[in-house]
């Protein structure tokens, strides 16, 4: 019997104290000293919120900058056949099934076609490929200056234009060497819209 009550005391203590004290000073801690990283990074201004900096969108205008491929709808976090999502997936194809041949070579002809003053050159392998998660909300620097002459076509600027919001919405390496430089495309997007400005 005494053994029974002093694990019993014990489970009640522990759920208690990881479930609800450590819970809430932490979580406290979080929203004193990050608050915006504590709430998911959300992109707010004047009270409208445009989405996470952390979650991929899929962007499809020509006046948009495109990110990588996703079976998301991030509107509802659903996939293609509408199922619910709790998280994100890749596509799980097999780089040598006639299905993942199919979806490269329709975004390959995809992308020429909106960027035709790229002609031949290489499209960067971001562009055409999902991510690990199905929901990176970054592309790599190669990926986002591809797009420089279509956004400076379809929003009516200047390619130093582009290339300066481009910049503005550019993550460095970690540490200077950790990782490559990446671009994030929802702030480029949102920056192209006049929502939110290069200079911050």
């Amino acid at each position: 019997m005494r053994i029974f009550r002093t694990a019993l005391l014990q489970v009640i203590f522990f759920t208690v104290f990881c479930g609800f004290i450590y819970t809430v000073v932490m979580t406290g801690i979080a929203q004193a000293l990050f608050p915006s990283t504590a709430n998911g990074s959300m992109i707010e201004v004047n009270g409208v919120k445009y989405g996470s900096a952390l979650l991929g969108q899929n962007f499809s205008s020509n006046r948009h900058m495109w990110g990588r491929i996703t079976n998301v709808d991030v509107s509802t976090y659903t996939d293609k056949d509408g199922n619910a999502l709790a998280y994100g997936i890749p596509s799980n194809l097999s780089p040598a099934s006639e299905d993942y041949q199919k979806l490269i070579s329709e975004r390959i002809e995809k992308i020429h076609k909106a960027n035709p003053e790229q002609g031949d050159k290489p499209i960067p392998v971001d562009l055409v490929t999902n991510s690990g998660s199905g929901l990176d909300p970054d592309i790599s620097l190669a990926a986002a200056q591809y797009q420089v002459p279509r956004l400076a076509r379809e929003n009516n600027m200047s390619e130093d234009a582009v290339n300066k919001i481009i910049a503005a919405c550019t993550n460095p390496k970690t540490l200077g060497f950790f990782g490559e430089t990446t671009v994030n495309v929802l702030k480029v997007n949102l920056m192209l819209d006049g929502v939110l400005s290069p200079q911050g």
